[in-house]
């Protein structure tokens, strides 16, 4: 697996998990941080590496022989 691919996988999963706790676990409470924050973040954060994952793949290929 290739780093364009590892990114967009990493990414898209990232991405899902935060969008899944931004959404369900507002009525969670914790006394250091705040699960729906944690899912912001997570969001950003995936969100980063799917960009990055497809500026990789539509970028000039590294591949010379």
């Amino acid at each position: 697996m290739n780093k364009a691919t590892r990114n967009l996988l990493e990414g898209a999963v990232t991405l899902v998990i935060g969008l899944v706790l931004w959404l369900f676990a507002g009525g969670v409470e914790l006394p250091f941080v705040t699960l729906t924050k944690v899912g912001v973040v997570m969001m950003c954060v995936g969100g980063a590496l799917l960009l990055t994952g497809l500026f990789r793949t539509a970028g000039p290929s590294t591949n010379r022989r």
